[in-house]
């Protein structure tokens, strides 16, 4: 069994990281709960204002598992974690579970994903899990489904990352499991639109049919649980640019 590190952008008291947390100790690992004090939804990997700064903190105790809320985002309460503010250091990260899917290529927005990339760019393994409601009815089957992905996780290579979507339904009411590719950015939902007192904003239109049958978003709405590997930022091999300006700049 292993020290996991479990996180998430809804706050350390959304009913989500709760289950999650009851689910992995019931599994038999060593749980750290460390989450925001409140919803970070959507800020991605921002560690914005980190240095120098004290971190205001709380906590609770559910279920023989300490759930610290911290002044921040996911991704800083993955680094406090991971350099030691909290005890022992963990040895993976879940993070979720999330209240709501994340699916297609705009998951690079979300806090909860980001968060598991951020450990994996710490050097762990990470797991992000979400599920299919933003009021989910059976969070125990996505905890179920962590748990398990958990056991597959721990053996792979260090800085392994998959992100999960569950359906909102219970276990024997699953389809199945599928491997999914991100919807692409064709398909997201983000519209411009202006407000009433003429500032702009960001509005969602509603979903459009004809999502590729092998994406997370088709399979998800199909009731398969679905699985996306995924890697943070890479450097490409390529040195166009770089030739470019140095003719310019010698």
């Amino acid at each position: 069994m292993a020290r996991v590190l479990i996180t998430n952008d809804d706050g350390y008291r959304a009913r989500g990281i709760r289950a999650l947390g009851a689910a992995l100790a019931a599994a038999g690992h060593e749980v750290l709960a460390v989450a925001p004090l409140d919803d970070q939804s959507g800020v991605g990997s921002a560690r914005a204002g980190m240095v120098d700064r004290p971190v205001r903190t709380a906590s609770e105790t559910v279920g023989g598992v300490t759930y610290i809320g911290v002044d921040g985002t996911p991704a800083l309460a993955v680094t406090l974690a991971l350099v030691g503010a909290f005890g022992e250091v963990p040895e993976v990260v879940v993070s979720g579970i999330n209240h709501g899917h994340n699916i297609g290529v705009p998951i690079l927005h979300s806090g909860t994903v980001a968060a598991a990339l951020t450990a994996a760019g710490q050097g762990l393994s990470a797991i992000a899990i979400s599920i299919d409601s933003e009021d989910p009815k059976h969070l125990d089957t996505a905890g179920e489904v962590a748990a398990k992905a958990l056991d597959w996780l721990m053996p792979e290579p260090v800085g392994t990352v998959i992100t999960v979507n569950v359906p909102d339904r219970p276990v024997d009411e699953l389809e199945g499991v599928r491997r999914a590719r991100l919807a692409p950015i064709e398909r997201s939902r983000i519209t411009g639109s202006q407000a009433p007192t003429g500032e702009p904003m960001i509005t969602l239109s509603a979903p459009a049919a004809g999502a590729g049958a092998d994406t997370d978003e088709a399979l998800l709405a199909a009731g398969y649980v679905t699985v996306t590997p995924i890697v943070g930022i890479r450097e490409v091999d390529s040195s166009g640019a770089a030739d470019y300006l140095a003719q310019q700049f010698g």
